[in-house]
């Protein structure tokens, strides 16, 4: 025969939640304390001074520049705007391989840089590039 108790029986339940809670909480604390025990070790390199550095031109680039009031130098030396692409097509005769590098001052107009690249373009140079800098201050 069997008696039942008048206490309520409760089945025992495993509750996961606070489990995963001190789970993430020791790996937590693991990568933590494993971070922090590593010696970073590398390798000595003795890099160059900067001041050691010293750049040649290179002749087959043709550094052209545009400042303000639509003045143009080709390679530091002023040109005529009249004379820009005579001077661009002699350049392109004596080299076909010539390469040829626009910058442009913050005062010079966008549509001053875009006619000396379409003048580039027209005497046959294929090889151009754009200086993102802006352009030293030429020699007056």
């Amino acid at each position: 025969m069997k008696v039942s108790s008048p206490i309520p029986k409760k089945r025992a339940r495993i509750e996961i939640i606070p489990l995963i809670d001190i789970m993430f909480f020791l790996l937590a604390s693991f990568m933590m304390v494993s971070l922090s025990q590593t010696h970073m070790k590398g390798i000595r390199v003795a890099l160059p001074s900067p001041t050691a550095v010293k750049t040649t031109p290179d002749p087959t680039v043709v550094n052209i520049q545009v400042l303000a009031g639509d003045a143009t130098y080709i390679n530091r030396q002023f040109v005529a705007d009249d004379q820009v692409l005579p001077t661009l097509y002699q350049l392109h005769q004596s080299n076909p391989g010539v390469k040829v590098s626009i910058s442009a001052d913050k005062e010079a107009l966008h549509g001053d840089v875009i006619t000396l690249l379409d003048r580039v373009r027209s005497t046959g140079i294929s090889k151009i590039g754009y200086q993102i800098k802006a352009a030293p201050s030429a020699p007056h």
